[in-house]
């Protein structure tokens, strides 16, 4: 089975690579973040994400930028920004994935802990009906540590904060957090 597997980052990408690998699925990693900002941090995880993907043979699909269109979806929404950035990367990754011809589609998302790990799961599954490409759900936060004890390893880049302005500085001001 052809497995679109949208991708975060690289360090996010191990585990569900090996275990969908270990399935027998042949997996093409989609990095489709408009959300991840400054630039220079996008640039960090795209680059080693193509690194990683080019050492394992893992092929790869780089979606757009678009940093505009996020801004404009989440601008004035920012308590309910996730729900949008997972909608709108989850819709990008079905319609490569139908376009593409590929059985299935999936998240690196669905890694994290730190993730809102059952609305990825529902938005998978709703926009995967929408666009007639199944939603490939597995609960990959069992394999979070090992991913992380990976990446540590490889000496890859690992990011501090989500993606967004917000993320970042929920991450480096801690008194400012969202209730």
């Amino acid at each position: 089975m052809k497995v679109l597997l949208h991708t975060c980052c690289a360090p996010c990408l191990i585990y569900p690579w090996e275990e969908f690998k270990k399935e027998g699925h042949e997996v093409t990693s989609f990095f489709y973040n408009p959300n991840i900002q400054p630039y220079t941090e996008y640039e960090k995880r795209r680059g080693c994400l193509e690194s990683f993907c080019e050492k394992n043979a893992i092929k790869l699909i780089e979606g757009s930028y678009d940093i505009d269109r996020w801004f404009q979806d989440v601008v004035f929404r920012e308590g309910v920004r996730c729900s949008i950035c997972y909608k709108m990367r989850l819709t990008e990754a079905a319609k490569v994935a139908r376009k593409g011809k590929f059985d299935y589609f999936s998240t690196t998302l669905l890694v994290s802990p730190h993730q809102k790990h059952n609305l990825v799961r529902e938005l998978g599954e709703a926009i995967g009906e929408r666009y007639n490409i199944p939603f490939l759900y597995r609960d990959f936060r069992l394999g979070y540590k090992r991913s992380v004890t990976e990446s540590r390893t490889l000496g890859m880049y690992r990011q501090q904060y989500c993606g967004c302005v917000y993320s970042e500085r929920e991450r480096y001001h801690p008194r400012r957090k969202r209730k």
